[in-house]
């Protein structure tokens, strides 16, 4: 299955793919003011384009795995992408330290969505170690 993984910010959002195979992970442009109508919208456009199956949004839980008001803005962009491209579903995953590993792993990709492919990758294990939503939402 394609899944499209995002790590939501409010200014840039970082954008990766899995192939169908689910074994490769590539990062993509992020998507600017993701938040908003037009973000909203090019983000279902990538969805329609790359045929996306499913979307998975970065949790950014803090340290101790509680909620910050970053968790509650990206819950709340999470709920507007899944109305904006039903019936694809969309889910949430940890991404603690997604951010992290990406500065430690240059690369061409903006820095968002190499943590995004981290993020990407982070789901995929979980999912193929059977948990499917690994351990969230």
């Amino acid at each position: 299955m394609r899944v499209l993984a995002l790590d939501y910010g409010s200014a840039l959002c970082g954008c990766a793919l899995c192939d169908p195979t689910e074994t490769v992970v590539t990062p993509l442009d992020p998507v600017a003011r993701a938040g908003t109508h037009a973000g909203l919208a090019r983000i279902a456009a990538l969805v329609r384009e790359r045929e996306a199956e499913r979307v998975v949004v970065g949790l950014p839980l803090s340290l101790d795995g509680g909620d910050s008001a970053q968790t509650v803005e990206a819950r709340d962009f999470a709920a507007r992408l899944a109305e904006a491209i039903a019936p694809v579903p969309v889910e949430m995953h940890d991404e603690r330290l997604t951010t992290r590993l990406a500065q430690r792993a240059p690369g061409r990709a903006s820095e968002d969505s190499r943590a995004a492919a981290h993020l990407l990758e982070g789901w995929l294990a979980a999912r193929s170690a059977g948990d499917p939503g690994g351990g969230q939402e």
